[in-house]
C-alpha cells in the first residue's frame, strides 16, 4: 500500500492550522511546527476578535471572496462540532462620501449586494452610545459579524490533533524550499514531500528574497474597553463598526460571547520587530487610538480601559495575500494582515487543492490576491475535497 504524501508546516497561527486542515482532509500525513506553545500566544491571529464582512473598498476580488469563505467556515463548524462566530451586521461611518467608504457602496452596489443608506441623525437614534458628530456617510449592511479567533485557534489546533496531525515546538532559522526541508535552531532538519511556510510577522526575516521587501512586519494596537452601564445594552446588541479614514481610522468590536468591546487601528505603522518588542502598548500608543474613537463614541471618557495591547501583523504593499509556490516543494503564505484571519479555511482549502493539483496553482495565485476570479476548477476541488 502507498504511503500517504507528508506536508510539514511552518506556523500555527489561523493560516498554518487552515493548511494543516485542508492538507489532512487531502490525506496528507501533516506535522505542524511552531515555536511557541500552540495556541501562540504572541500570534497575529491569538486574540478575541476578527470581523468578517463585504464591505472592503475598491478591493472588489475580496469582497466576492467573502461568500466562499463563510462556506469554508461552515466545513470546518461542522468538523469542530460548534460555532465559533456572532452575526451582528456592520455599520460603517464617514466623514463624506469619497474615500473606503464611498468605494465600498460602489462595489456592494455594482455586485448587487443589499445595505441600507443612514443619515447623520439615524446613528445616534439607532446607535444611542454613538454621535453625529462629524459623519457626512453612513450604511448598514445586515450580513457579516465576529468570529472569535482566540477560541478557533484552540479549538482547530485541538481538531487536527484528534485526527492525527503532529504537533512540535521548534524553531526554524533557515529554509530550503527546493528540498521541502527546514534547518532548526538544535541543527536538525526536517523535510517532508511539501513544505508551507506560514511564519506570519516572522515570515519577511526567515524568508528576505520571497517576500522582503514586499511584506514586512506591522505593530498593531487593540485597545479593551468596558462601556458605562448605560451604554452596556446598546454596545451588547450593536454592529460591528468601521471608520476606515486614510488619515485615521478605528474599528470597533462589540462585546460579545463574554468578550470586551475592542477599538483598534486600521493604519498600518509598518514597523515593529515581532521578535523582540513587547505586545504591551504604552499609554500614549493607547491614547493615539481612543483619540480617533473619541467623536464618534459618546462618553468615551467614561470607559474603564481594561486593557491595550500590540499585535504583529504581516503587511504587503497593497494589503494582498500572498499564496504562491516557492521552489519546487514548498508554498508560502504571508501578508495576511488583520483581515485574512476571515479567509483562512478557504485558502486553507484552497492550497491543498493546488497541492493535489499543481495546475490549479496558476489561478490560486492571483485569486489569493484578490486580483482574478476563481477559476471553476478551484472551487470544484475545493467544495469536493472529503472530510
Amino acid at each position: 500500500m502507498a504511503s500517504s504524501p507528508t506536508a510539514l508546516v511552518l506556523g500555527a497561527g489561523i493560516m498554518g492550522l487552515s493548511a494543516a486542515w485542508g492538507l489532512a482532509r487531502q490525506g496528507y500525513a501533516v506535522r505542524v511546527l511552531d515555536q511557541d506553545p500552540v495556541p501562540n500566544p504572541r500570534g497575529a491571529s491569538v486574540d478575541h476578535h476578527r470581523l468578517i464582512r463585504h464591505a472592503y473598498g475598491a478591493q472588489a476580488g475580496y469582497m466576492r471572496m467573502v461568500d466562499p469563505a463563510y462556506a469554508a467556515w461552515d466545513m470546518l463548524w461542522r468538523d469542530l462540532g460548534e460555532v465559533l462566530h456572532v452575526t451582528t451586521g456592520v455599520l460603517a461611518v464617514s466623514g463624506g462620501t469619497a474615500g473606503w467608504l464611498g468605494d465600498s457602496r460602489a462595489a456592494l452596489a455594482a455586485d448587487g449586494r443589499a445595505f441600507q443608506d443612514l443619515s447623520p441623525a439615524e446613528i445616534p437614534a439607532r446607535y444611542p452610545m454613538l454621535t453625529q458628530a462629524g459623519i457626512g456617510a453612513a450604511f448598514h449592511m445586515a450580513p457579516g459579524g465576529v468570529l472569535l479567533a482566540e477560541r478557533i485557534v484552540a479549538g482547530l489546533a485541538r481538531h487536527l490533533a484528534a485526527r492525527g496531525v503532529a504537533f512540535a515546538r521548534a524553531r526554524a532559522v533557515d529554509v530550503m524550499p527546493e528540498a521541502g526541508a527546514l534547518r532548526l535552531a538544535d541543527g536538525s532538519v526536517e523535510s517532508a514531500d511539501l513544505l508551507v511556510l506560514a511564519a506570519g510577522p516572522w515570515g519577511p526575516r526567515l524568508l528576505p528574497a520571497a517576500l522582503a521587501p514586499r511584506v514586512v512586519a506591522s505593530r498593531q494596537i487593540l485597545v479593551r474597553l468596558e462601556p458605562p452601564a448605560r451604554h452596556a445594552e446598546a454596545w451588547a446588541r450593536a454592529p460591528m463598526l468601521l471608520d476606515l479614514a486614510e488619515e485615521g481610522g478605528f474599528y470597533a468590536v462589540p462585546p460579545v460571547a463574554g468578550t470586551p468591546l475592542k477599538i483598534g487601528d486600521h493604519r498600518f505603522s509598518r514597523t515593529g520587530d515581532a521578535e523582540a518588542d513587547p505586545r504591551e502598548a504604552t499609554p500614549a500608543e493607547a491614547e493615539e487610538i481612543l483619540a480617533f474613537a473619541r467623536p464618534r463614541i459618546r462618553d468615551l471618557g467614561e470607559y474603564r480601559i481594561l486593557g491595550a495591547r500590540a499585535c504583529y501583523y504581516d503587511v504587503e504593499d497593497g494589503e494582498r495575500f500572498v499564496v504562491e509556490p516557492l521552489g519546487g516543494r514548498a508554498f508560502v503564505m504571508s501578508g495576511f494582515t488583520g483581515h485574512g484571519f476571515k479567509f483562512a479555511p478557504l485558502l486553507g482549502l484552497g492550497l491543498a487543492a493546488a497541492a493535489r493539483d499543481p495546475a490549479l496553482t496558476t489561478n490560486l495565485v492571483p485569486w489569493a490576491a484578490g486580483e482574478a476570479p476563481p477559476a471553476p476548477g478551484l472551487l470544484a476541488a475545493i467544495e469536493s475535497i472529503p472530510a
